[in-house]
């Protein structure tokens, strides 16, 4: 039985409280579909059951379950490969210069989801390590889903998901086989920092500026007044000189012209304008 408008607009309503996410009316189906594994997870035979206990009860765990499963998007190993070459390339070199005297690199990753994007950067940031023995770098790694946030800590992938992106010399170097999934060896799990954060809260706790904030694919599930209170934040969060990452097909047009779009190879970047 498809979702009721009324158990809809109930999740709409929850979602957008706690974390500004607008659910647009054409994403029932997700609403649906999402909740359905919950229901079945939770014990119960339908969707019905799932919104009685929630209304019924408002048990506060129930519904944070409710928010998080609305919350988990797609993700995969350097997905969109043109962003992670030009960092590689290009973009981290530069910042390596530019770092010469604190020898110190910071990159931020909102909506980690299951944690491939952070460790294909912990990667390359491998890589470099051994280049530049006296640099730090550092990642951190947020997600709004507490239970996502201990997924991209245990580093603990299935062979579905190692199938979708990671070059097998990167799977040899960086994950242990431990029967049917793949687990990322203690090495590289030292270069990310994981935490459980809101990004329509008020204040982040990511400790300190950054030199690059990887904001992809997220700014798409606000509203137009959010998406700016977020780009304000990352502003005053993101060193003067440093770089500001969305999704391959995301714009700032009509939301900010507090920072700039480039092009290094064949990806999009964004820096602060100067004044």
């Amino acid at each position: 039985m498809p979702i009721q408008p009324a158990h809809f607009q109930l999740v709409r309503e929850l979602v957008a409280k706690e974390t500004s996410i607008v659910l647009e009316p054409d994403r029932a189906y997700l609403v649906e579909s999402r909740l359905s594994v919950l229901a079945r997870h939770e014990g119960m035979q339908t969707l019905e059951q799932l919104f009685e206990k929630l209304q019924q009860t408002r048990d506060p765990k129930l519904t944070r379950r409710v928010i998080e499963a609305m919350t988990t998007n797609e993700t995969s190993f350097f997905r969109d490969a043109a962003y992670f070459d030009s960092f590689k390339q290009t973009i981290l070199p530069d910042l390596i210069n530019k770092r010469k005297a604190e020898k110190k690199i910071t990159i931020w990753c909102a909506a980690t989801s299951s944690g491939q994007e952070p460790y294909s950067l912990a990667m390359i940031l491998s890589e470099f390590q051994h280049r530049y023995p006296t640099y730090q770098f550092r990642i951190v790694g947020t997600d709004y889903c507490e239970s996502m946030v201990e997924r991209c800590k245990s580093g603990i992938y299935s062979q579905l998901e190692i199938n979708r992106g990671l070059p097998a010399q990167l799977l040899v170097n960086n994950f242990t086989r431990q029967g049917t999934v793949f687990v990322v060896k203690d090495e590289l799990k030292r270069f990310v920092d994981f935490r459980q954060m809101n990004l329509a809260a008020s204040t982040w706790s990511i400790g300190g500026p950054v030199d690059m904030v990887f904001l992809r694919n997220v700014l798409i599930y606000f509203n137009a007044q959010t998406k700016k209170e977020i780009l304000n934040r990352v502003k005053r969060l993101l060193r003067s000189d440093g770089f500001l990452v969305l999704g391959s097909t995301e714009s700032l047009i009509n939301v900010t012209n507090e920072f700039e779009r480039f092009e290094v190879g064949r990806a999009a970047f964004y820096r602060i304008r100067a004044t």
